[in-house]
């Protein structure tokens, strides 16, 4: 697989966090980082090691960005045994309204002293409020990994056998209170009058798991969540993920995976939207304060007025500047980012251009 590592300022940012979601989706689509989230996430796994899950339960290679979610996109006709590995690299920069699972894969699991088959999907979420409910999604998620099993698993009537499916999320910058914790959402029975007794099997089908990250200390033990900790973090360097999920956590790095790594701490989205946010706060904060400054001293509103126009153009010439040198953005993309008017940004361009000429004494 050719290597697509590109420099920021070549590309959009849109096109960088399409770019870094994507390696996000490769990287916890090998079999052994899936094992440890069946280990923490579904129950059938609790007794077993990551090693035998990733080797001999996980089937085949998992569907990453392939599998649409919608009617009409999930139940595909294909032929028993057929690859389901791949991506659908033609949709990784740009989306079309179509809707896939990142992760999509069937697995074997232990129960009752036999073997069943589950389908799971496994979302990365970078925001834990999105504008909706994210569980509410989950569940729209697991409805569709139940009806499209018709056709597939089973035809016409054949409700029985309808697989368990399992829709886990992974949520990256979840709210304060909620960080470091799973929380599973299933089925249960509940007896309202009397006791009818339904074997487990038959209504425990549908399972939604919420993984919100933080910051897992040092001396937490080896864990679902210190792993994921490690291996999706912003702050850590590729060198330093693959020395602590090889010491710590015994995961043997092949070199497509430490190069995936690599790969996506080069496209990290967090330092693009950390320097993003300093550059944005130093440029505020230093040009609306010297420009209210300005304005306070030549009074009355006019002063005022003009105060708050120069802080808003004084911070607007930080953030661009903090953008080009920090983040590698032309001064074109830096204004795309701030959403400057074009019928101003002749000014700016000459601002900058005085400021580079300007000799120093």
């Amino acid at each position: 697989m050719e290597r697509r590592t590109r420099v920021a300022g070549d590309i959009t940012l849109a096109q960088e966090q399409a770019l870094y979601d994507a390696s996000c989706k490769r990287l916890l689509s090998y079999k052994i980082f899936l094992a440890w989230i069946l280990k923490y996430c579904l129950d059938e796994y609790r007794d077993c090691d990551v090693t035998t899950i990733a080797e001999k339960y996980i089937e085949g290679i998992p569907s990453v960005g392939e599998t649409g979610v919608d009617p009409d996109q999930s139940n595909r006709q294909v032929t028993e045994g057929a690859s389901i590995a791949g991506m659908n690299t033609e949709d990784t920069l740009v989306t079309e309204g179509r809707v896939n699972y990142d992760i999509r894969f069937h697995a074997l699991a232990p129960r009752d002293g036999a073997l069943m088959r589950i389908i799971v999907n496994v979302e990365a979420q970078n925001r834990y409020n999105p504008g909706y409910p994210l569980i509410k999604r989950g569940i729209y998620y697991v409805s569709r990994l139940i009806s499209a099993q018709h056709g597939r698993e089973f035809e016409r009537s054949g409700y029985g056998k309808i697989r368990k499916v399992c829709s886990i999320w992974i949520c990256l910058n979840a709210d304060a209170e909620k960080r470091n914790s799973i929380t599973r959402y299933a089925l249960k029975e509940e007896h309202l009058v009397g006791r009818n007794e339904e074997p487990v099997a038959n209504y425990d089908l549908i399972s939604v798991v919420m993984i919100c990250l933080g910051k897992a200390e040092e001396s937490e033990e080896a864990s679902l969540l210190r792993m994921l900790d490690v291996l999706l973090s912003n702050d850590r360097k590729a060198e330093e993920k693959i020395a602590i999920l090889s010491e710590e956590f015994a995961i043997a790095m092949s070199e497509p995976m430490e190069e995936e790594v690599a790969q996506m701490c080069n496209l990290s989205q967090g330092i693009v939207e950390k320097g993003l946010a300093e550059g944005l706060a130093k440029g505020m904060a230093q040009g609306v304060a010297e420009g209210m400054a300005k304005g306070m001293e030549q009074g009355l509103a006019k002063g005022m007025e003009q105060g708050l126009a120069k802080g808003i153009f004084d911070a607007n010439m930080g953030s661009i500047r903090a953008m080009v040198s920090e983040l590698h953005l032309t001064v074109e993309q830096a204004m795309n980012v701030l959403k400057i008017p074009q019928n101003e940004r002749e000014r700016y361009k000459a601002a900058l251009d005085a400021q580079v000429r300007k000799p120093r004494l």
